[in-house]
């Protein structure tokens, strides 16, 4: 064999040995990163299955103690058969559906009315001076105050529901986006004229980012308050042929339907659980990470 032959063997086995050693390494790492993987999410989900089985556990005993009849207050199972059956029959789905379209809509309205208010009272001193407290004054009103002059302005429409979610949202998004403005550091703003921006130029690349994270703590917020109104509306404001959560939270309250009702609150219970988590939990943490609050996991 030539010395060329025996240096082109020399590097096939190089290789072929190197493609070995590659193929065992991505073996043992595959492993540690799938079980990081499971025990990352084992270990999120613990404490909130534990939650839930101590309440189902509370729950099923003071069930049991008597304290109140099975008419009134009944077990866990058979409120969690009702709402088997409501999602068995499509009802759960039809109810739910008019209901989050309400949601999306006045909270839609809400985001827009925030930000103009929001952006306008950071902006000019005057108008805070003006409306600041005002704003807040709104945020502490209670929703279903607000409902007898919807009902007066509107009647039993669907503008009565979404203007009651408008004003029972909108100025928390306001505060949020106003503290978020208030806090930025008076260097970024000096940066920012340096390099050219002003005015309104300002706001959109320098000010508003840097007041992100706080305005989505203010939309988290306003998503509470607009979610409280609108149970708040539908149970005041029912609409024929519209059967929202809040229609069915009534009629189980009219008919003693006790099981039916209960259901009910665990589903409304469970919206609010799932879009704090699904949406307002992963759009804080990747907000925080981006501007290096925390740290990326």
């Amino acid at each position: 064999m030539s010395k060329a032959d025996r240096g082109l063997r020399s590097v096939l086995e190089s290789e072929a040995l190197a493609a070995e050693l590659s193929a065992f390494d991505a073996l043992e790492l595959s492993a540690p990163v799938t079980h990081r993987l499971t025990a990352s999410v084992l270990w999120a989900a613990w404490p909130k299955l534990v939650a839930i089985g101590v309440v189902l556990v509370l729950w099923q005993l003071v069930a049991l103690s008597g304290w109140r009849p099975a008419y009134l207050l009944p077990p866990p199972a058979d409120a969690l058969a009702e709402l088997a059956a409501l999602i068995a029959d499509g009802s759960l789905a039809a109810a739910l559906g008019v209901t989050l379209h309400r949601a999306v809509i006045g909270f839609g309205i809400a985001i827009g009315v925030g930000l103009a208010i929001g952006i306008a009272v950071s902006r000019w001193p005057l108008l805070r001076s003006a409306v600041g407290s005002l704003v807040t004054g709104l945020q502490t009103m209670p929703s279903i105050a607000w409902f007898p002059l919807a009902i007066l302005l509107f009647g039993l429409t669907e503008t009565a529901i979404t203007f009651v979610v408008v004003l029972g949202a909108a100025p928390a998004i306001a505060n949020g986006l106003i503290a978020g403005i208030d806090q930025v550091p008076p260097i970024l703003l000096r940066a920012g004229r340096v390099l050219g921006a002003r005015g309104l130029g300002a706001y959109r690349h320098v000010v508003l980012p840097a007041a992100l994270p706080s305005f989505v703590g203010g939309l988290k917020q306003g998503w509470a308050f607009a979610w409280r109104s609108l149970m708040a509306g539908e149970l005041l404001v029912i609409i024929g042929r519209q059967p929202s959560i809040g229609a069915r939270l009534q009629f189980a309250r009219e008919l003693s339907d006790a099981a039916g009702l209960i259901a009910m609150m665990l589903v409304v219970l469970a919206v609010g659980i799932a879009v704090d988590i699904a949406l307002f939990g992963s759009l804080e943490r990747q907000v925080r990470v981006r501007w290096g609050l925390a740290d990326a996991r």
